[in-house]
């Protein structure tokens, strides 16, 4: 089973935008701000948010910079 985590922050509407998505799609995921869990954010290279990962075990499969409709609904099915 996948793992997803989403790195955000306060006050970004691209974030929220990603979440509402997520949420409605009914995809469970992990809220991670990068501020607070730096060494999280420097082990997947995240430098920006929203930033989604799809995890299998510590791998990366997917990476989702922004709020791209498109390439989320692929990790919603």
């Amino acid at each position: 089973m996948s793992r997803v985590i989403k790195f955000e922050k306060n006050d970004c509407v691209p974030c929220d935008q990603v979440s509402a998505f997520l949420d409605e799609k009914g995809v469970s995921y992990e809220r991670i701000n990068p501020f607070d869990d730096p060494e999280l954010a420097v082990k997947y290279k995240v430098r920006t948010v929203p930033t989604v990962l799809v995890l299998d075990g510590e791998v990366v499969q997917q990476r989702i910079i922004g709020f791209r409709p498109d390439e989320l609904q692929g990790i919603a099915q």
